[in-house]
């Protein structure tokens, strides 16, 4: 199914099995294009904060959900001590 029917479908309520498996997708794919979001912007130096702040969510939240998923190449910024 292409991004576009799937958001279609998603959100057309007629059928909700459906609607619900386009959801289920959607929220994968926008889970895995924020990974790669999260390490494209490690590689340019951004900070957990700045990554954060961009996503709207806590320093906390943002660590805790891709520190270990992230490519172990790349060199992340660590806190001050």
């Amino acid at each position: 199914m292409e991004s576009l029917n799937v958001a279609q479908v998603a959100a057309d309520t007629t059928d909700p099995r459906a609607g619900l498996r386009a959801v289920a997708s959607l929220r994968t794919l926008a889970d895995t294009l924020e990974l790669r979001q999260v390490e494209a912007a490690l590689r340019s130096g951004m900070s957990w904060q700045a990554i954060a702040d961009a996503l709207g969510v806590t320093r906390q939240a943002v660590h805790k959900k891709h520190a270990k998923r992230i490519d172990p190449t790349i060199d992340v910024p660590r806190r001050n001590s």
